[in-house]
């Protein structure tokens, strides 16, 4: 019977955040802030709405109780463990920032060549680290690069990437930008001067570093249509890949 009886709560709990704007991922919620705290780099508001109150978060910004905010589409993160704080929340929606009394102090800029991120104001994954990124001229020279042997080119990655998904690959480049340490990866863009505007340059996730205008050669799992939440989607992407640098 106890069992049965948390299910039901559980169940009747899920209804109620559901029936919420902001649980639906549809649309912005906002209201007054009766609690806030910083931990972590980011700024944690719980937000009054007049109906209920939800927490929101965002990259750090100035905000005080009783100041009117407005949270975009925001990403839910159910059953988020602050370790900063050491505290459980039901319920946490992430958001690349939240205007503050009609203003926008935390507005968020993406360094060049970020992945596109989704919302209003750009959402951020949970945890996600400051973002530092490094990118190189368009003017980069690609003459040089050799296929690898018996691998692929980028535009050949992308022309039969149907046939080769989950299949593991090699192909040669240079790095065109990085960026380090977000969702737990890091983040190359690779080209070697195949292929065209959509077809030119490919994301590669690695643990191994690199830098902008190295020559690399990768081996990875090709993935396609691969979303990652909040905005990180992709038609075509090396995972888990080995990275040497030439």
């Amino acid at each position: 019977m106890k069992n049965i009886a948390s299910l039901i709560a559980a169940l009747v709990f899920t209804s109620f955040l559901a029936g919420s704007p902001a649980a639906r991922g549809q649309g912005a919620f906002s209201g007054k802030v009766a609690e806030t705290m910083d931990a972590g780099g980011y700024t944690y508001v719980l937000v009054d709405t007049g109906t209920n109150k939800i927490w929101a978060a965002a990259p750090q910004f100035p905000v005080k109780k009783g100041d009117a905010v407005a949270v975009p589409d925001a990403m839910p993160m159910t059953g988020f463990h602050s370790q900063t704080l050491n505290r459980d929340f039901d319920v946490v929606y992430f958001a690349g920032s939240i205007p503050v009394n009609g203003t926008n102090p935390g507005a968020l800029t993406l360094p060049p060549g970020h992945p596109a991120i989704g919302g209003a104001a750009g959402e951020l994954p949970p945890n996600h680290p400051p973002m530092t990124s490094a990118t190189v001229s368009s003017k980069m020279d690609f003459s040089g690069i050799k296929p690898a042997s018996g691998g692929k080119t980028v535009a050949g990655i992308y022309a039969d990437s149907a046939r080769l998904a989950g299949k593991a690959i090699t192909v040669r480049g240079k790095v065109v930008k990085y960026n380090p340490g977000i969702m737990g990866k890091n983040w190359l863009h690779l080209q070697d001067g195949t292929g065209s505007i959509g077809s030119n340059d490919l994301l590669v996730t690695s643990a191994d570093a690199a830098k902008p205008g190295d020559t690399v050669l990768v081996e990875g799992t090709v993935a396609v249509n691969r979303d990652f939440g909040a905005g990180y989607k992709y038609r075509v992407l090396l995972e888990a890949a080995k990275v040497t640098v030439e």
